[in-house]
Formats: structure tokens, sequence, C-alpha cells
């Protein structure tokens, strides 16, 4: 597959590392030639230097003959125009743009994006999918990573296990004899910095990380059998008041949850426009890292607080001095995943990453065979895969002990029907079954083999 990546930033650079290591030929467009040129040192990519919205720099990297174009520089307009020169001129048949603006996003404006209109197949909101998964992170409490699959009806939780942690050197085999009825399947671990899809004997200890698919009927269940409160968050401080804040906000406001928030936000200017955009939650004119203010907003008293302001050092110092106050559960943005070390040290809960959430929103559009969800872990360490099987498929009517999955790949949940299972070695996959996936980034390209059909994604 061709692909023109527009964009050699964060988000551009994880996407062009992705598709490079599956042996894609990746071109990267950027007008910033550092970014470029870290891009071609780095990956096995190749990069021009220019205005990704020009049909020459376009045509330089190779436009006529390209499968896909993703537009994610930082102007939500010049995406929006590059998507209309690769349909107008060159004709590239899958065009998928990052927005950042959220009138962009309104339902009420959506024929915007017809073929005769703005030609873009996918259009993607980093504040949205940000949004999402910082209110995912709410409704799991104790976990530091979770994502939905399946239709809602399975969910991947990461929980830090501790040493009251009562299933401790207990071999994954004997956690299914021991609770036999629970719908859950631990599919990776992390154990001194390194991650790794576990084999049945393998035992859990202290300070790991641990990746666990869970019905989510089950997940109360889950967090009590590896440690962790089940308790829900009713009232939350938000702090931030920006694009992110104020789509958490609102998301919070629509939601049957009855969580209560407080937004805090420096910027007068940007505090005024929240407050006139929402109903229900109260918004405060002042800075995050006061205590005077954390105080003035009860921070004694909240279930927890979320930093999401548009800069990592202030996210991960508001959280910590929020902690340090009283608050049971902060959750901090943090777009730099170096800086997702100090979690740890600073009593951090959780964390976001825009970046990943963009980047796993992002491939589930450029997957091959019937993919439906991609989730990254980590550093584009590995992926949750979600997809239907189909016929011609190589593990249709297959038994899972019977698939050649490679050594880095679990099943975590299966979907027969509108019923979700908890696989094991003997379950048969079938035509019309959705399957998740757990597989470290090496086995991508054989696990889109085993689920492709054939080459009609385009």
């Amino acid at each position: 597959m061709k692909v023109i990546i527009c964009g050699a930033g964060q988000v551009g650079w994880q996407i062009a590392r992705h598709l490079s290591a599956e042996k894609n030929d990746v071109t990267v467009v950027d007008q910033n030639a550092e970014l470029v040129r870290r891009a071609t040192d780095t990956l096995d990519v190749n990069g021009v230097i220019g205005f990704a919205s020009y049909p020459d720099v376009l045509e330089q990297a190779g436009a006529r003959d390209a499968d896909m174009i993703i537009a994610a520089t930082h102007s939500d307009e010049v995406n929006m125009v590059t998507c209309q020169v690769a349909h107008s001129i060159f004709s590239i048949p899958r065009k998928i743009a990052r927005l950042r603006a959220q009138s962009y996003h309104d339902a009420i404006y959506s024929d915007l994006y017809r073929r005769e209109h703005m030609p873009i197949d996918v259009v993607i909101s980093p504040e949205r999918e940000v949004a999402e998964a910082a209110l995912q992170r709410l409704r799991a409490p104790s976990t530091f990573d979770t994502e939905l699959f399946l239709d809602g009806e399975a969910q991947l939780i990461g929980v830090s296990l501790d040493d009251h942690c009562a299933v401790l050197n207990t071999p994954l085999r004997q956690l299914t004899e021991l609770f036999s009825t629970l719908r859950a399947v631990v599919v990776a671990i992390r154990r001194d910095g390194t991650l790794f899809a576990p084999e049945p004997g393998d035992q859990l200890f202290a300070k790991d990380q641990v990746y666990i698919f869970t019905h989510t009927e089950d997940l109360g269940r889950t967090l009590e059998i590896f440690g962790k409160s089940a308790q829900k968050r009713e009232r939350v401080i938000i702090i931030g008041g920006g694009n992110v804040g104020l789509a958490v906000a609102k998301q919070l406001e629509n939601s049957s949850d009855r969580i209560r928030a407080k937004v805090i936000e420096r910027d007068r200017r940007v505090a005024e426009f929240a407050a006139d955009a929402l109903e229900r939650t109260i918004v405060l004119h002042g800075d995050g890292l006061d205590m005077d203010m954390l105080q003035e907003a009860n921070i004694d008293k909240v279930d927890a607080l979320l930093a999401v302001t548009d800069d990592d050092k202030t996210n991960l110092l508001v959280a910590a001095r929020a902690k340090a106050a009283g608050c049971p559960m902060v959750i901090s943005l943090v777009n730099d995943p170096t800086l997702t070390s100090l979690m740890g040290p600073l009593n951090i809960d959780a964390f976001v990453n825009p970046r990943a959430t963009t980047v796993s929103s992002i491939l589930r559009h450029i997957r091959h065979g019937r993919v439906r969800a991609v989730y990254s872990i980590g550093d584009a360490e590995a992926e949750i895969i979600e997809a239907q099987v189909m016929s011609p498929s190589p593990i249709a009517d297959k038994r899972i002990r019977d698939i050649e999955f490679p050594e880095g790949v679990l099943v975590g949940a299966i979907k027969k029907g509108d019923k979700v299972i908890k696989p094991n070695a003997s379950t048969k996959i079938e035509e019309g079954d959705i399957i998740a996936l757990f597989c470290m980034a090496q086995d991508v390209p054989e696990v889109e083999r085993l689920l492709q059909v054939s080459i009609d994604f385009f």
C-alpha cells in the first residue's frame, strides 16, 4: 500500500512508524525540514519538504499512484484542502483528515464531507477522542488504561498490581480454575518496563502492570479480584477549559452517569467561552496550580481530578498537587510518552495520551480485512485489533488451539451473535464472529494476513 502522510509531528510520525514497519510504501510531507529529516533518518520512509496542500508537492510525494492520504498537519484548513486536491487532481481513493475545530464536527454540517463538496472519507477529532478516553478512565476507576470493544460489551483495562492483590504468585491457568465464571482474560503484562503476552504458566507479581479483557458486566468483580476499587466517580474537577476540557465537560453533562463537574481555567477569555457553552457545569477563573483555587473548588471532597491543559508539565504538577491535597483519583493528559515514567513517583493514577488515541483512531481506518477497531498500547508496542471473521479467512471454522497465531498474539474476547464469550483453546472461531486480539507490534502484519480475505479494502 502506498500512503502519503501530511504532517510529520507526533501523530504523523507515529502513523509513519506503524505503516513503514509493516512494509508499506510511506512518504512523509511537511514544511518543516527538521521534522522530515527526523522521519527519514529514523524510519524507512521517503520525505518531501513543502506545503501539503500544494499540488506540485503532492505530485512529488507520489500522489499519482497513491492508495491513501492522511492529512494530519496542525492546520484544519490545510488538511481539508489537501484532501480536496488529493481527490480532484490525483483521484486518491482514501482520504483521512484530522480536524480539531469542533464546528467542523457538528452533525448539522455533515453534508460538507460528501464527495461533491469536501471529499474526506474519514474525519478524526482528537479532542473528542481524548474526551472519550478521559471519560472511560473515570468509568473504570483504579485503572491506568481502558478502552471499550465489541459494541461496548467488552472492556480492556490496565491495572497496576500492589502487594495486597489476592492473586499474586498465581499461574494464569489457575485463575481460570479459581474463577470459572469470570469472563476475563489477562492478555498482556508489563514487567520491569517490558511488555509481553503471557503464557498460561506465567505468574503475576507486585508492581506488574496487567492488561485484562473483561465483559463489562464483570468489570466490578474483575477489579475486585485484582485488588482494585470499583467505586464510581460522581464529583470531578477539570483543569483546563480549552477544547479537550470543554469536550469532557459537555460529555459529562450529556451522560447518564450524573457526574457533577467544575472547570478551572486560567485564561479569562477561554473561561468565559466555556461558561457560555456549558449549562450545568461551574467554571472558575484561576490557576489550577494555585492551592487556594483547588481548595475553593473543594479538592478534598471530589472523587477525581482531570488535568487536561495544553501543557504536559502543568498537568503532571496539578495532578500531583491534587493527590497530595487528598483527591483519591487524579488523571493527567500527557502528550510526551517519556514523561509517563513520572506517573509512579508523582503518585498519579492514570494518564491520557492524545497522540495514542488519535493514532488508534486513524489505524482503525487503514487496517486491511474487516477491522472494526484498533487501540494502540504503550509507545506503539502493541495493539488491540477488533475484527469480524469472514468465511475465506484462514482462521474461520478453526479452534483457537489449531490456529497458528504468532507467540505475541492472544484472543481477548469473542462476540458470537449477540453474546460475548470468554475464549479458550477449544473455542471455535466461526464466520461472522467478532474477535478482539492482543498482538505485539511486530506481529500485526501476520494478524492482518490471518484476518484478510481479499484486497477489497479500497
